[in-house]
């Protein structure tokens, strides 16, 4: 069998099929109509989050970081939501196998690509471990238990009559590592008339060569029935952009290489002439990660399939929104949940690129804003429906103000002795609704409402609107306390029943703000709770209510606990 990749034949294409999607395996809910809530935090047993795996043809950068702080946030909102009886995973890690990767060894000027690999993949662990990303595994796929999964997914995809050998012909790009439809190739307006591809931009260069095909046009319609119905991907519009492509129709998919033209990855079963396809080798990461391949024997593992949200840029939808589902439902085995497509972030309004010269480097962002610092901005302005621009005076002028003036502020002015001589947290008996101003009837209001809006703001991955949030109530404290004038309060007496009240809803504000930021900047978060004296089995998303005046917590003064640190210094413009 010859295969071209121009003109869609319409065999191939979705468009007006009317074959009902199989059911694959006795569990698989959106082929029997059963749909998933569109909520991201459907009920189940356990959380199983994971990043894409980075591609170590370069180092990390600020882009790589915000996929790993977004997946990271919403890790740890479900391990604080959820409690130790509902286990919560995240997985991350890299992507070593491909022709990009022996080329960036060449030019690295290392003496083996794995030496390359090696380099590259403990860059981005230590980006992660630098951070605070609490994964719980961190695959490379040039580890013999991901080469072991990827031959066995292999196999099962060939026991199933999913994959085929042919001759194929095609435009073929190195940079993105991937097959171009005709339809998809223009000429570059450099003068030169370079083939490229219209997505990326990249140069693509015509290719004919036997290779192992992956019947996708088969699977197709199963994909687009678990897109409808399920609605796992989000925000809409990245749902919308895989509708029209499956709209547009595809080819049966390449899955393999010539070992002639490809030496650097995993070989095909049975066949060593051949090497797996990077891609589906690189998806294959996930079932790895949970234990694949599957034994009956094996109940935790299996427990631990699907997972419950993927998160990827956008430049890499269509492998995760269509082939890697596709994949999965030929092999037998549910697709993810939930994926969370997010944009791109740009520097100064400009894409970042390595010719320009303006790609990010997180680590030495880290040394003059810190960690929690570097993580707050990328999540206060990141938005995942729209690109985000990375700006450095921005990130001063926020954390500076938010940070540093705004939470920080709050927390010294009521932690200090002058305000506070005998270092404690007064008892509730003391929180008098008759000595509440306006400016604390806001507040109080405020802080009522903001465990629905952050959780809200959370569940959908849009931290940012968490944070003005929790801002929002934050300034509204700061304005409390300018209205009460505790200094004058405490010259008058310690024990001055608004001062007293004061302290405890600025504190309660406090106590709820920061935990409801620990999963943004858990380190910041530790540093106001300590302070406090919360004890760390007080410190669940289930502890935020009820607040102080609706319960009888601290029924008597609680010393605060010891603080030696600033909490967040304010950066000086260069």
């Amino acid at each position: 069998m010859k295969l071209k990749l121009e003109g869609l034949s319409s065999a191939l294409r979705v468009v007006g099929c009317r074959r009902k999607p199989r059911i694959v395996n006795s569990y698989r809910k959106f082929a029997t109509g059963e749909s998933c809530s569109s909520n991201v935090d459907s009920p189940s047993a356990y959380s199983f989050v994971t990043t894409p795996i980075f591609y170590v043809n370069s180092r990390p950068h600020i882009g790589h970081l915000y996929t790993s702080v977004l997946a990271d946030a919403y890790h740890r909102f479900q391990k604080i939501r959820r409690g130790e009886s509902q286990p919560a995973f995240l997985y991350t890690g890299t992507d070593e196998h491909g022709m990009k990767i022996e080329k960036a060894a060449k030019a690295a000027g290392c003496k083996s690509v794995i030496e390359h690999c090696d380099s590259v993949s403990n860059e981005f662990r230590q980006m992660c471990d630098r951070f605070n990303i609490d994964y719980n595994d961190f695959i490379r796929t040039t580890e013999n238990r991901h080469k072991e999964a990827v031959s066995n997914f292999w196999r099962e995809l060939k026991n199933k009559d999913c994959i085929y050998k042919s001759h194929y012909e095609g435009w073929y790009s190195v940079a993105d590592e991937a097959f171009v439809t005709d339809s998809n190739v223009t000429e570059s307006n450099d003068g030169k008339k370079t083939k490229i591809s219209a997505e990326s931009g990249h140069p693509v260069e015509w290719t004919s060569e036997e290779n192992y095909m992956f019947k996708l046009s088969s699977y197709l319609p199963d994909v687009l029935h678990w897109i409808k119905t399920d609605k796992p991907v989000f925000p809409e519009k990245f749902e919308g952009i895989l509708m029209r492509w499956i709209d547009e129709g595809f080819r049966d998919l390449s899955v393999s290489r010539p070992q002639s033209r490809l030496s650097w990855g995993i070989s095909v079963p049975d066949d060593p002439s051949q090497v797996i396809y990077v891609w589906l080798d690189a998806l294959v990461n996930y079932l790895t990660v949970a234990g694949y391949p599957f034994s009956s024997n094996n109940n935790s593992s299996q427990n631990l399939w699907p997972p419950t949200l993927q998160i990827v840029g956008k430049d890499i939808l269509k492998f995760h929104g269509i082939y890697w589902p596709a994949f999965l439902i030929a092999a037998g085995l549910e697709p993810p949940r939930k994926i969370l497509c997010h944009s791109h972030w740009t520097v100064d309004d400009k894409k970042m690129s390595k010719s320009i010269g303006n790609v990010v480097d997180p680590i030495s962002m880290s040394e003059k804003y810190g960690n929690d610092g570097l993580r707050y901005f990328l999540l206060r302005e990141g938005t995942p429906h729209s690109d985000s621009n990375f700006n450095e005076e921005k990130m001063r002028r926020f954390l500076n103000a938010e940070l540093a003036d705004t939470l920080g502020n709050l927390l010294n002015r009521c932690t200090a002795k002058a305000i506070n001589p005998s270092q404690v947290w007064p008892s509730v008996e003391h929180f008098q609704a008759d000595q509440i101003s306006t400016h604390g009837e806001n507040l109080m209001r405020s802080l009522e409402e903001l465990f629905d809006k952050v959780e809200t703001s959370y569940e959908s991955l849009n931290f940012y609107r968490g944070l003005e949030h929790i801002m929002a109530t934050v300034r509204l404290a700061n304005l409390f306390v300018e209205e009460e004038k505790p200094w004058v309060l405490a010259k008058q007496s310690p024990q001055n029943p608004r001062l007293l009240t004061m302290l405890n809803l600025v504190f309660e504000t406090l106590r709820t703000t920061a935990i409801i930021m620990q999963p943004v900047v858990p380190n910041l978060s530790t540093l106001v709770l300590d302070r406090l004296n919360i004890p760390n089995e007080e410190r669940n998303w289930s502890d935020i209510q009820p607040l102080l005046w609706k319960c009888n917590r601290n029924t008597s003064n609680k010393d605060l606990g010891s603080f030696k640190s600033v909490f967040y210094a304010r950066v000086k413009q260069e």
